[in-house]
């Protein structure tokens, strides 16, 4: 019996949650908070003031170099970014805590050029509702938070990309 038991947790434990699954889809956040304003300069010194692109939809991803889900997920994220930005879409990878050497050398790797930003020291981090990395966050039009999605995703499936449109 202990042996079934035993062998039924393992399998309980093994089974990825739909949170860590990628493609899980995203999450809508009740009430659609104002999102927390940020001005964050890009690896080229270029600003970026969230109130400046009012009236547009922008995916913003919370994410590090070590954060191995981070890596998994971004060349969907690029992948997905050649698809919207054509349709006045967003995408901006907030990097969290690292420095432009350190990210720089990453998109050696991991080649992508929709925007990274820096939060070396993690002021807007703190600010938002981010609850690990990657944490990404849809803000609408409006500039209100409508989804999240905690943990890794493929942002180029149809239907996520499909959620992040009815948003325009």
């Amino acid at each position: 019996m202990r042996r079934y038991l035993l062998a039924a947790l393992l399998v309980l434990f093994s089974l990825p949650s739909a949170a860590q699954q990628p493609g899980a889809g995203l999450t809508p956040l009740a009430n659609a908070p104002l999102a927390p304003y940020f001005k964050l300069f890009d690896m080229d010194g270029n600003v970026y003031r969230l109130s400046d692109f009012r009236g547009r939809v922008i995916i913003v991803n919370f994410w590090a170099t070590w954060c191995p889900p981070c890596r998994e997920e971004m060349p969907s994220m690029q992948r997905a970014w050649e698809q919207l930005r054509d349709e006045g879409i967003l995408m901006w990878g907030i990097n969290v805590g690292e420095d432009e050497d350190t990210i720089f050398q990453f998109t050696a790797d991991y080649p992508v050029d929709f925007p990274l930003l820096l939060d070396i020291h993690s002021g807007v981090t703190a600010r938002w509702p981010v609850r690990g990395l990657p944490t990404t966050f849809v803000v609408d039009p409006a500039g209100r938070l409508v989804y999240q999605a905690i943990g890794s995703r493929e942002w180029d499936d149809p239907e996520l990309l499909e959620q992040v449109r009815a948003l325009k």
